[in-house]
């Protein structure tokens, strides 16, 4: 209420017209800017193979989410959101993603949120991620995120209507108590989506009109595609990966230096094997 939430703290000291920009892009949708990155997978791969020969199973999806996490601690704008009109400072960096439960078209899915601080290691974010897979990857497995929508589809169908509003309108003024926020997946920094994992293509996924998160990112299957090495093009193996951003809370400048910087961390995984803190000055 008045510009107070359990997850942010609002954001006073932003240029006009940064402050007017969510009151004429009302909804997230009408907000969502889209951009592609394609990642050779060279380095990944090599440095994938020179960490298994140290004993360590490192897989595509634990970088991705260790640059996600990256990004956001080294650009903190990212970690903004837009609520009811303001423009909000998250508290914590939150990565939520969904874990099938197995690989067939009748298996569920869980959605998983996972809370950093961002001088996490990749092998700190992969050992959060490998425990997420396991406790939700089983058929049995119930998260507090199904646990609280079972209890709400226990009712009839007009009240599952009107206690979602409800929610809605408690989170449009900061009145949604911190223990439903926790367990939303939708209030997060960003959302992951692994389609790489199932063979399929990445997508500019749509930013969810409820909750919270302003970026979604889509990594997709790998595949041969025309690049250039030292000006002769050759076949090189790429990984798609598709960005959409709500770009009412970071102008374009931020968003492509922090891309840009996405970018380098993937060409070289070595450094999100350091801390944030043990990086060299210079990256």
């Amino acid at each position: 209420m008045f510009g107070l939430r359990v997850d942010g703290k609002r954001v006073k000291n932003i240029d006009p017209i940064q402050k007017i920009i969510p009151h004429i892009m009302k909804e997230r949708y009408d907000a969502q800017n889209m951009t592609h990155l394609d990642c050779p997978c060279e380095p990944l791969d090599d440095f994938i193979k020179a960490e298994r020969e140290k004993g360590n199973s490192i897989k595509y999806m634990d970088i991705m989410m260790a640059g996600m996490v990256r990004i956001i601690a080294a650009f903190p704008q990212l970690n903004r959101f837009v609520m009811n009109g303001r423009i909000f400072k998250r508290n914590e960096i939150c990565i939520s993603f969904v874990v099938k439960k197995g690989l067939n078209t009748e298996a569920t899915e869980s959605l998983v949120k996972l809370k950093f601080t961002g001088h996490e290691s990749l092998y700190e974010v992969k050992e959060k991620v490998d425990k997420a897979i396991v406790e939700n990857g089983k058929m049995e497995a119930n998260n507090g995120t199904e646990k609280l929508a079972r209890l709400l589809t226990l009712t009839p169908n007009f009240l599952i209507k009107l206690l979602v509003g409800l929610i809605k309108l408690f989170d449009k003024h900061g009145l949604l108590p911190k223990a439903i926020i926790d367990l939303s997946p939708f209030h997060a920094s960003c959302f992951v989506t692994n389609l790489k994992s199932i063979k399929g293509p990445s997508i500019f996924h749509h930013l969810y009109e409820f909750g919270t998160t302003g970026i979604f990112l889509s990594m997709g299957k790998e595949s041969l595609t025309p690049v250039v090495r030292n000006g002769q093009i050759e076949a090189g193996k790429v990984m798609p990966a598709d960005f959409v951003l709500d770009e009412r809370f970071c102008d374009g400048f931020y968003y492509v230096n922090a891309l840009n910087y996405l970018k380098k961390l993937y060409m070289n995984p070595a450094l999100l094997a350091l801390r944030l803190e043990e990086l060299p000055v210079d990256v």
